[in-house]
């Protein structure tokens, strides 16, 4: 009778353990298929941008655009680095962006007035509602800093667009700590954590990106680097990102080329617990 108790309790217990690590399994296995997407080779596009450049917005929308088009756009990722146009430019606004301009080009108002409209109007083509007299013109190093440290967190993209569309559509100042914290939690990174971005180690990492741009040779921003082979520089049409983005991807392909085996089924056992 003992021995009858024993069985059925060591039974019993079989299937709660089987039940559990089943529960377990399949989350790990989540998890690992997670990884393995976040492992899997990709071909990089490298692009330089400076967050307060007309040009690198509207940039940023022609490349997504030829992206929707490309084929292969799973196995491409997009690293953005950090560029300054003005590093003399204060943290805190001291003239308008058109008296900025006027100073900064040696323009008259008139002269900067018109190429504000036609930078707007070039905008719109792509989607964008510019409202670039109101821009809170300041200094862009925290800005870029926080988009150092959303790179760590996988959302290096989420926050380039996030600043993009304060500066340029909502006029937000883009130095205000209190502003960048507010928009980094809106793409999804943690409050108390991100405030690390604005220490000296993140202020290094942009200074490196910068550093690497003039090596290579950047001058102006946007500049696009695919596969450390091909570059592309400006707001080009999307039809040129799409020719640059095959051709690139073609060579980077065969030199990494895709797995794939033809598998003769049989009878396994699998992670869950299941062999058939």
């Amino acid at each position: 009778m003992k021995t009858g108790r024993y069985i059925l309790f060591v039974l019993t217990l079989m299937v709660l353990t089987t039940f559990g690590q089943n529960s377990e399994n399949k989350t790990a296995q989540m998890e690992t298929m997670q990884q393995s997407n976040e492992t899997t080779p990709k071909m990089k596009v490298e692009i330089w941008s400076d967050v307060m450049c007309p040009f690198c917005y509207i940039g940023k929308r022609q490349y997504e655009s030829a992206l929707k088009e490309f084929a292969d756009s799973n196995h491409v990722e997009i690293v953005w680095k950090s560029f300054q146009l003005d590093p003399s430019v204060p943290e805190v606004a001291t003239l308008s962006h058109t008296d900025y301009l006027v100073q900064r080009k040696g323009m008259s108002v008139e002269q900067v007035n018109g190429a504000l409209e036609n930078v707007t109007q070039y905008a719109q083509q792509v989607g964008l509602e510019y409202d670039l007299y109101n821009a809170v013109t300041v200094n862009t190093m925290k800005a870029h800093q926080l988009i150092q440290f959303a790179k760590t967190k996988g959302l290096g993209d989420q926050m380039e667009e996030r600043l993009f569309r304060a500066f340029f559509v909502e006029s937000k100042n883009i130095a205000d700590i209190a502003t960048l914290t507010q928009l980094g939690t809106e793409v999804g990174l943690d409050e108390a954590e991100l405030q690390v971005a604005f220490t000296d180690a993140y202020a290094n990492l942009v200074k490196q990106d910068i550093q690497e741009a003039q090596q290579i040779g950047v001058t102006g921003v946007p500049f696009f680097v695919f596969d450390r082979k091909y570059a592309v520089s400006g707001a080009q049409p999307a039809n040129v990102f799409l020719k640059t983005l095959e051709k690139s991807f073609s060579e980077w392909r065969e030199k990494n080329p895709e797995i794939a085996l033809e598998i003769i089924q049989g009878k396994v056992c699998t992670p869950d617990g299941k062999c058939d």
